[in-house]
């Protein structure tokens, strides 16, 4: 159940919340308020209640919300608590797990790699990893679009009963790729679709091998430290920088609510480990995008190009795109995050909570992306698709 949890980061994000309803929290004396207090106001205030409604229709002790838009004032807001038993509040400066973020950063540091012709997207993986099925024919760019067909190792049975068991152990990243490296293909590679964990972990090796670097140092060095990002890590074990929220999850054998807070993510690695905060993240998701200070004109023009697609939503080079948005989404246990940003309206809107525990089949960052999107975007009806 816990390893699962880091796969079901593949459940729709921004769909709408089936049977969503609540009662207007903020009160009437409130709304009279808003009715009278100028447009930007108007916004925040609709913004609150309904990110309040859709608080209340799912699990989530807390969360923390970020929209930024050009000519408005910045809307940052926390909600609920970051610690169920003390009740502290949310606060919005705390670190959280971004999960499946991590593959933005992963994946953008092998592109960094292609720029510097150390690797080509259409190397066979064979060439950097041994012992891949089909390691011949599976390329960098279908690992990176995830068209690879390997099996996604976080779904292994075998592994998740060990995580289960054992939610503080430490795993390599060749023990996680011993659970399917060797299995059958899904699907022959290129020809489709599936959403694996495992494609990250092998990218990050490569990363590894070619720059000689350990994966979180090459990301801090030419990634975050480049981008003024001082509160992101990737952080080893079960270390996680203070302040932070605790985290919630229900992966446990009994399925009770637990504190996943100081479980050891290295089962994620390269595919979900890293740590940030909401004002990290609002640097990141704009430079993701657009590639500025990133990446060469081309191959940020590649990267844009893989998300062109017949489906609604589309996953390109790490990182998914639909009705105009980019980004990504994580979930692993105790933590979820939605990171997007419009390129032509140039909004930026990031979304931390603390838990992943869903009710009634609904993800806690589906009913608060949801909630976001539907005042930020009122003329876009697509849904954003699903978050690693």
């Amino acid at each position: 159940m816990i390893a699962a949890a880091l796969a079901a980061a593949g459940a729709a994000v921004f769909a709408a919340p089936a049977g969503a309803s609540a009662a207007e929290p903020l009160g009437t004396a409130v709304a009279a308020r808003t009715a009278q207090c100028p447009a930007p106001c108007r916004r925040d205030a609709t913004l609150t209640r309904s990110i309040r409604q859709a608080l209340a229709t799912t699990a989530a002790p807390g969360a923390i919300v970020g929209v930024w838009q050009p000519g408005r004032r910045a809307y940052v807001r926390s909600f609920g608590v970051r610690n169920t038993t003390t009740r502290q509040p949310m606060r919005s400066d705390l670190f959280m797990r971004i999960g499946s973020v991590t593959k933005t950063f992963t994946v953008t540091a092998l592109l960094q790699l292609v720029d510097q012709r150390k690797v080509a997207l259409d190397d066979p993986i064979s060439k950097y990893v041994p012992g891949v099925v089909s390691g011949d024919t599976i390329t960098l760019r279908q690992l990176a679009s995830m068209r690879s067909g390997l099996v996604d190792y976080s779904i292994v049975p075998a592994l998740d009963r060990s995580m289960t068991d054992d939610p503080y152990q430490s795993l390599r990243p060749q023990q996680l790729l011993s659970y399917a490296i060797g299995a059958p293909l899904l699907f022959a590679p290129g020809t489709s679709f599936a959403y694996s964990n495992t494609n990250a972990i092998l990218l990050g090796l490569v990363v590894e091998q070619v720059s000689g670097e350990r994966l979180g140092a090459y990301i801090r060095r030419h990634i975050t430290a480049p981008l003024g990002m001082r509160q992101t890590s990737f952080p080893t074990g079960t270390a996680f920088p203070s302040p932070h929220a605790r985290g919630y999850a229900n992966a446990t054998p009994d399925r009770t609510v637990a504190d996943a807070t100081d479980w050891n993510s290295s089962w994620t690695w390269a595919a979900g480990q890293m740590v940030s905060t909401l004002h990290d993240l609002r640097i990141w998701v704009p430079r993701l995008a657009t590639g500025r200070g990133l990446l060469s004109a081309a191959t940020q023009r590649a990267r844009l190009r893989s998300l062109a697609g017949p489906n609604t939503g589309t996953y390109g080079l790490g990182m998914f795109a639909v009705g105009g948005w980019i980004g990504h989404n994580g979930s692993l246990p105790g933590y979820q995050t939605v990171a997007l940003h419009h390129p032509r309206t140039r909004t930026t809107i990031v979304a931390l909570i603390n838990t992943d525990i869903a009710r009634g089949g609904v993800a806690p960052s589906t009913a608060i992306g949801e909630a976001i999107r539907k005042v930020v975007s009122p003329r876009n009806v697509h849904r954003l698709p699903a978050s690693p």
